[in-house]
């Protein structure tokens, strides 16, 4: 028999110290990229920008840790209603007033003393919910899973997801539909499903993206008409063929190379940057800090990202709790691969997409989001009881 020794964890103040060393490493970043900014920006204090963000995150924080995670079940489907309707705001541009177009995505609400609010971020913790919920409630119903049963879980996390991932191409936002697949993706990985079933999926996958490639090589007028719009074939030339298209798709990747390059082991010191990176606040800020702070510096950065990795996980594995361990999969798998794309992007080895660096990038909805993501996680963690013989 079990006995319980500590009816809850204390609260996780090793988490909450990543975080504010990220807020630090956040704070000097955009303050070295700031001189470099253009001109319409310098006037504007991102410094004090992102730290109020991070007051508002911590708020967040303080907010979801208020209610029992296990109540999310409960209110899960209204929290997914509401993201839907948020993003079909979007879609059918309504209040046309508030509604943003950037760089040719419309992916944005403008609030009056706020700013831009990106309803797809707080879709992204909607989803990692609902899906969580889902998961746990056809375990219940179907403890001894059979294949049939497994396809019967995935049927029904893909028409909870398709809604919403086409509403996200339709922006249409590449990068946040490569994160809401990571995110179902993560989830089905822990979810029990057989992995012979994952493996046929994963080959699919492949054999589709090979199809693509093939189509694009030997009938390059289809690919062109019917497969990719236009911004996405320039971002695929800038990444495979940077130099070739170096005075416009591939203008970012290069200036990034070239910062990350020269920045060699120990940086050429505090806003101290020679190579012109458009807007490095924000999606390439790691580039901004490779060349300030070096390898050192870019390294710093990276292990910050796997001690907060590390420590959800722990969370996860210790919750007795299969929602809260899914609640946390979920989240792992979101910052995971938006780490993994932001500084792929800026080293070259994955398609730029506009994904930010969470929790070092400029952004206040992301920010918002992150901040919310480690609520939850922390939530898990302070209900998660201990067991004597644990």
């Amino acid at each position: 028999m079990e006995k319980e020794t500590n009816p809850k964890h204390p609260f996780d103040y090793t988490l909450i110290f990543i975080i504010f060393l990220m807020a630090i490493v956040s704070s000097i970043a955009i303050k070295s990229a700031a001189p470099f900014l253009p001109e319409k920006l310098k006037h504007i204090n991102f410094v004090a920008q992102q730290l109020r963000w991070y007051v508002v995150g911590l708020i967040a924080i303080a907010g979801t840790m208020v209610i029992d995670f296990d109540r999310f079940k409960m209110i899960s489907w209204y929290l997914y209603g509401f993201g839907m309707l948020l993003l079909l705001g979007l879609h059918f541009n309504f209040p046309a007033p508030l509604v943003q177009t950037i760089k040719g995505a419309t992916s944005w609400y403008r609030l009056p003393g706020i700013g831009n609010f990106q309803p797809s971020e707080l879709m992204k913790i909607f989803m990692i919910i609902v899906i969580s919920k889902l998961i746990v409630e056809h375990r219940e119903k179907y403890p001894i899973n059979t294949v049939r049963d497994d396809f019967l879980l995935i049927g029904k996390i893909a028409l909870t997801s398709i809604a919403p991932v086409y509403l996200l191409t339709q922006q249409p936002d590449m990068g946040m539909t490569m994160v809401f697949t990571a995110i179902i993706g993560s989830l089905i990985i822990v979810s029990g499903i057989k992995w012979r079933i994952i493996l046929s999926f994963l080959f699919s996958g492949i054999f589709a993206v090979s199809t693509v490639v093939y189509i694009y090589f030997n009938f390059p007028d289809f690919f062109h008409k019917y497969i990719l719009q236009e911004y996405q074939l320039n971002r695929f030339y800038g990444w495979l063929a940077p130099y070739q298209h170096s005075s416009e798709q591939g203008f970012q990747l290069i200036r990034s190379l070239l910062a990350i390059g020269s920045g060699q082991l120990k940086g050429k010191g505090y806003q101290e940057s020679e190579v012109y990176l458009p807007e490095g606040h924000t999606d390439f800020i790691f580039a901004v800090i490779a060349e300030q702070y070096g390898f050192i510096g870019a390294s710093v950065v990276i292990s910050l990202f796997f001690l907060l990795i590390y420590r959800m996980i722990h969370t996860a594995l210790e919750s007795h709790d299969p929602f809260g361990s899914y609640l946390c999969a979920g989240v792992i798998g979101m910052m995971t691969f938006q780490v993994f794309q932001n500084i792929g992007m800026t080293v070259g080895i994955l398609p730029i997409t506009g994904l930010p660096l969470p929790f070092i990038s400029y952004g206040g909805s992301s920010l918002a989001t992150y901040m919310i993501a480690i609520g939850i996680v922390l939530n898990v963690r302070s209900r998660t009881k201990k067991f004597m013989f644990d």
